[in-house]
């Protein structure tokens, strides 16, 4: 099991200083690709470059929706997040997450469209939301798996569910995300909106690691 953190703000030598001087030094951050204006600055070759200096993995995740239905949707907004990757030289066989936030409608149309199509490229599906019992992007997950159950065996899902709050590296809990049934969590945000650096923390199963860059 490994701690990390993920951030829209952009991963530098003063903000790792600032995480490891009052969390922990993260194995693994969470970053954006492409910056989407007013919400997250994009990652960038250079910043991929320190981290990894650094000894930290990334997640590459894609934000540039506001809306997750409709298969043709899912492909369009998968081969943007392609060519975004392919840009700053993310290489093949890592995961790219789409982040399904919890006010955006979303059905298993787009999650299909997401998935078949990162299945059909160099790189692998993950899926980033909260995760609840009822939740609209669980249903939505359980409508897709139920049409193609190569979605469940390929798809990478990263869940805010539940949410006991920011905690140090040494003081992380258990890794126990409230998974509805169905749902496999690989990665747990436990914790989001740190005071004093501006990160969520993360607890990431060690075997998706390879599907990380």
């Amino acid at each position: 099991m490994l701690w990390g953190a993920d951030s829209a703000t952009k991963v530098d030598k003063a903000f790792l200083k600032c995480v490891k001087e009052n969390y922990g030094k993260p194995a693994v951050f969470g970053r954006y690709l492409e910056t989407k204006e007013g919400i997250s600055l994009g990652l960038t070759q250079k910043e991929v470059d320190f981290l990894h200096g650094q000894g930290i993995k990334v997640i590459p995740i894609f934000n540039h929706f506001t809306d997750a239905t409709v298969y043709k949707k899912g492909v369009s907004e998968a081969k943007e997040a392609i060519t975004y990757a392919k840009k700053i030289e993310i290489p093949k066989g890592t995961a790219i997450f789409a982040d399904i936030e919890p006010k955006f409608p979303v059905d298993d149309g787009f999650i299909r469209g997401w998935v078949d199509t990162l299945m059909k490229s160099v790189y692998k599906p993950g899926i980033y939301g909260v995760f609840t019992k009822d939740g609209s992007v669980t249903s939505a997950y359980k409508k897709a798996i139920g049409k193609d159950k190569d979605i469940q065996k390929h798809t990478i899902i990263w869940s805010s569910n539940p949410g006991p709050g920011i905690t140090g590296k040494d003081s992380a809990p258990k890794f126990k995300p409230n998974a509805p049934d169905k749902v496999n969590v690989s990665i747990w945000q436990y914790g989001i909106d740190g005071k004093t650096c501006n990160i969520d923390t993360n607890l990431i199963q060690s075997d998706v690691l390879d599907e990380l860059w």
